[in-house]
């Protein structure tokens, strides 16, 4: 787990899940190497809601990112284009 944003209006959070076994793989062990998942949490403070997007979706948002890192990295780029995938979010936020 990996904060990657936090502003005023969002967290954005990177996953990287491991597959059962990746332990012993990387300890040497016999079995093979598999491939790991993971994808990202965004929280929009404001409306208190959650989402976690994973696979395409998650592709897709870390595309978006990278392009406007390489285009247009200013504050309001990030906040724009992460406000799209806060539309898709239905699970509310609850502090633990």
């Amino acid at each position: 787990m990996q904060m990657l944003y936090n502003s005023d209006n969002f967290i954005v959070v990177q996953f990287d899940i491991a597959p059962e076994g990746a332990d012993a793989a990387a300890d040497g062990g016999s079995a093979a190497p598999t491939i790991g998942r993971g994808g990202f949490e965004i929280v929009d403070k404001a409306a208190r809601k959650e989402i976690y997007i994973e696979g395409l979706l998650a592709e897709s948002f870390k595309a978006g990112v990278q392009q406007i890192v390489d285009h247009n990295p200013s504050p309001e780029a990030f906040e724009e284009f992460i406000g799209r995938y806060t539309a898709l979010a239905q699970q509310p936020l609850v502090a633990h």
